[in-house]
């Protein structure tokens, strides 16, 4: 898609969006779509855009995913999670209708908030704002590519402690591409470093060649995984669109933990994993890189929970 349709759907849906950066190495930012994130290079969207979800409306019986590059609460189940406070699995309303304001743009950098309250299964609530700060670096040297670093915030504005036997919550972000044939994500870890399924076993999907892991993400069976600290880096590979795309993110601060952001029965308590990283891949032929940030022991007013996340996009040979 280029960057004009994508404009197009923004003012046809009448959503707001801004742009950092330029067409031919930017980001759009959706402020009214869930405060995506859509990569532009060379006036190409790299990221995936469901134009459905920009006219439509999501409910209790269907989620609409814009695409794009999305940050959310984790985990996403469990008893602690938050798709399932309408006792099913549901993209909470707070989310589908955030309205993202910006506090602070410049040529290549931009800062947005917004107000989410978030319900757990448990039906406790956590009033929380969620902020993007967001940096645009043009790539130097041979090739094209482009480089977004966003810090992800979530910042509790409750007005009571919360321990983590009440309350777990961590920055998590999640950047959707298109995929098909040949389609693949690739990592740096030792064969026996431990990979967690979250859905059906994956074993058929991933290899290790010695030095890197690669697992198929070409539109096959659903599956996700979860990647421990060990991890360094993702970077997923698209070669029918030329397309690589690696992700990191920077260690946690003092006090905080990786946890289990697996989407778990609403009545199940986490397991006692530490993800860093995930995959997810879907038959319908899209696909998620995705890093997550840490929770901590005990949920203070005001407590900031960051995560800062870099992700290159480049066109290429693999």
């Amino acid at each position: 898609m280029h960057i004009r349709e994508l404009q197009g759907l923004f003012k046809d849906s009448r959503r707001r969006c801004h742009l950092a950066g330029d067409e031919q190495a930017g980001v759009m930012v959706g402020l009214d779509l869930e405060g995506r994130l859509f990569t532009v290079l060379d006036g190409e969207v790299l990221n995936r855009v469901n134009p459905a979800a920009f006219g439509g409306q999501s409910s209790l019986d269907g989620y609409l995913n814009p695409g794009g590059d999305g940050l959310w609460p984790a985990p996403e189940g469990s008893r602690y999670g938050y798709l399932y406070a309408a006792g099913k699995w549901r993209v909470p309303p707070g989310l589908t209708g955030a309205r993202y304001r910006v506090l602070e743009a410049g040529r290549n950098t931009m800062t947005m908030r917004a107000e989410i309250d978030l319900i757990n299964a448990q039906g406790l609530g956590v009033p929380m704002a969620f902020e993007r700060h967001l940096r645009v670096e043009p790539a130097a040297g041979p090739g094209r590519a482009v480089t977004v670093a966003v810090k992800e915030c979530l910042e509790y504005l409750g007005r009571q402690p919360l321990s983590r036997q009440e309350c777990v919550i961590a920055p998590w972000t999640l950047a959707q591409f298109d995929s098909g044939a040949g389609a693949e994500v690739v990592f740096p870890a030792p064969a026996d470093m431990p990979i967690h399924d979250f859905y059906d076993p994956s074993d058929r999907q991933r290899r290790h060649d010695g030095q890197l892991w690669r697992t198929r993400t070409d539109g096959g069976p659903r599956y996700q995984i979860g990647l421990e600290p060990a991890a360094p880096w993702i970077e997923y590979h698209y070669p029918a669109q030329a397309l690589i795309v690696r992700r990191t993110a920077a260690p946690l601060a003092a006090g905080l933990d990786y946890i289990d952001i697996a989407d778990r029965p609403p009545a199940a308590d986490l397991l006692p994993l530490a993800t860093r990283f995930s995959v997810y891949s879907d038959p319908s032929g899209f696909m998620e890189i995705e890093a997550a940030g840490g929770a901590p022991a005990v949920l203070t007013p005001g407590l900031r929970l960051e995560l800062a996340v870099t992700t290159t996009y480049r066109r290429g040979a693999d």
